[in-house]
């Protein structure tokens, strides 16, 4: 800053201006104005003007350097703002681009450009297609619009965001494999526990192509789809994924992603968690070899006519740590008789029963477990869906028709023939009280086939945090908006799936360096809105409610953006230290 005296004929008016860059270019403005002359003279007491505005100036030259300066902006009431120009910024991004530059995939982008040797900034690109499936999930083009609402502007063309995501596809394996490599420098990954899980995404468009075919959607819509495979390790983070036609039958999807692992992350001793309709036969003898395991749930339903009795008798059951046998068809009685602790209690414990089987070659440990609550949970649901069965065939039978395994239509009984043995003339509905009883013999039953000898409760724990792998499915569905998917060739199409991949594990490692004390909308929706209004040339002032997620934010990652005004030198040191 520096002092200007504008003279006239019979006055002199004191300011105090400072050279900006706008936009690139050079520009003064006026700091302060401090008075004329005559004023000042007044004010001073007699004191000598320009003496005192010297020093005035030294003094907050002094203070900008100490960050303690007071900033005084003017507004003018009956001046137009300019047309177009750009004033509220999102300054969230700035705490997942220091996780983005911890992950070193600024480097791996430079990488990939001295490779293939092409100009544009695919690192502005990448990173800007991860804070933006983050804070603002849109399509590639709204995404590129939308990413000038960061305080650092794109350095890219729309153009050039499709020319990218060709580029990263080729380079799938390599930016997974590193992602992984650079991840352990910061944060402890728990590798000798795998989940792995698939899901499935759909297009909008009829025909089916490439990766793209007509297969069993989870969202049950008639449009092509695509399957994800994903693995997650045993602290929450994803470590790989692939991308698989929708036709494809899930069980193939995870020992080619599994080999990988084994080649290009070099892991070799893991237990891999997965549900029962991924943990085929084949996927267990693999996982029974070189130092894998397996955990899988166990469909009772699904188990050999002895193996089912066995796990449905009452008798032989236990509670982990305690060899006392209990008779589980007398814990009803036991309740009913119990104080209102001790019914609480009972219903809450997890009693199980556990053998080894050999089949095919195959030894595992079938433990199957049973709670009075989980057995409450499922009676719970299904009265839920027997009442909305009962209203169907009540208020609107013609909607009846075929319904899917866990459909609430399934328990419609339909007849053609009435209770005399003659032929209806029209189609009678009734509620199916046999499928009812059927359904009833396996509440409370949770089954889980293993190959390792550990002890129940930690197979019972490893096997529960599958609920995690499913969170980071909904995650990307729901916050994320992975889905539907309007690219066509399946190189952008897998690209895609990258930049969503890469945002998953940034996400999970700022939920972990907040302690998991933040729920993931709560962390989403308040980066989202933690914007700042620039002032030209003096800095930017926060326009955010300050929360205990942001004192939080602010703690975990060592710099603040909460102070009433942050200074442009401030701003450039805050960007300098989420890109080291």
């Amino acid at each position: 800053m520096r002092l200007q005296i504008s003279r006239s004929k019979n006055s002199a008016s004191f300011y105090v201006i400072k050279t900006v860059y706008v936009d690139g270019k050079e520009k003064t403005i006026i700091v302060e104005k401090l008075g004329t002359y005559e004023q000042l003279l007044k004010k001073l007491n007699g004191h000598d003007p320009f003496e005192w505005a010297k020093k005035y100036v030294e003094e907050l030259n002094k203070k900008e350097k100490e960050e303690t300066r007071e900033i005084l902006v003017r507004y003018v009431p009956t001046k137009l703002i300019k047309k177009d120009e750009r004033h509220c910024f999102n300054g969230g991004y700035l705490f997942l681009q220091q996780i983005y530059h911890e992950l070193k995939l600024h480097k791996l982008c430079k990488d990939i450009s001295q490779k293939y040797k092409f100009k544009f900034n695919l690192d502005s690109i990448l990173s800007r297609l991860i804070y933006g499936r983050i804070l603002f999930p849109l399509s590639k083009l709204a995404t590129f619009e939308e990413s000038k609402k960061f305080i650092e502007q794109p350095d890219f063309d729309l153009h050039q965001i499709y020319r990218a995501l060709g580029y990263l596809a080729k380079e799938t394996d390599f930016i997974q494999s590193s992602l992984y490599e650079n991840s352990l420098k910061i944060s402890k990954r728990n590798t000798g526990i795998l989940y792995y899980d698939c899901t499935n995404f759909f297009f909008e468009i009829e025909e089916a192509e490439g990766n793209k075919q007509y297969g069993a959607g989870k969202d049950h819509k008639p449009n092509p789809i695509v399957q994800m495979g994903l693995f997650m390790d045993g602290d929450g983070i994803p470590l790989a994924f692939s991308i698989n036609r929708g036709n494809m039958n899930e069980q193939l999807t995870l020992k080619p992603l599994e080999k990988k692992i084994i080649s290009d992350f070099e892991l070799s001793k893991f237990v891999v968690c997965t549900d029962a309709g991924l943990s085929s036969e084949a996927n267990r003898k693999f996982n029974d070899k070189d130092g894998r395991a397996f955990i899988t749930t166990q469909s009772i339903k699904k188990l050999k006519a002895h193996l089912k009795k066995w796990a449905l008798a009452s008798t032989d059951w236990k509670l982990p740590g305690s060899e006392k046998t209990y008779d589980i068809s007398k814990l009803d009685e036991m309740i009913e008789k119990a104080n209102t602790k001790d019914k609480e209690r009972i219903r809450n414990k997890v009693f199980y029963k556990e053998r080894w089987i050999k089949e095919n070659g195959l030894e595992q440990k079938l433990i199957v477990t049973y709670s009075v609550r989980y057995r409450d949970y499922l009676r719970k649901i299904r009265n839920s869906q027997i009442e909305r069965a009962q209203k169907t065939i009540d208020d609107s039978p013609e909607v009846i028709k075929k319904c899917r395994q866990n459909d609430y239509k399934r328990f419609i009984h339909k007849t053609n023939i009435t209770t005399d043995g003659e032929v209806a003339d029209r189609e009678i509905y009734s509620i199916n009280a046999a499928l009812i009883q059927k359904e009833e013999a396996f509440d409370g039953f949770y089954g889980v086939c293993t190959n390792l000898d550990d002890d129940v409760s930690d197979i019972i724990k490893i096997n529960h945090r599958r609920w995690e792998i499913e969170e980071c499915f909904r995650i990307m569905k729901s916050e994320f908006e992975a889905r539907p998917v309007y690219l066509s060739r399946d190189e952008r199409i897998e690209a895609h799936f990258i930049t969503c991949f890469i945002a998953l594990v940034v996400y999970r490692l700022l939920e972990k360096r907040l302690n998991e004390e933040f729920t993931c909308s709560e962390i989403i929706s308040e980066l989202r809105e933690m914007n700042f209004m620039e002032i030209k040339g003096e800095g930017y002032v926060p326009i955010y409610t300050r929360t205990d997620f942001t004192d939080a934010l602010h703690e975990a990652f060592g710099f603040r953006t909460d102070y009433q005004v942050i200074t442009t030198s401030v701003m450039k040191k805050i960007f300098k230290k989420t890109k080291t």
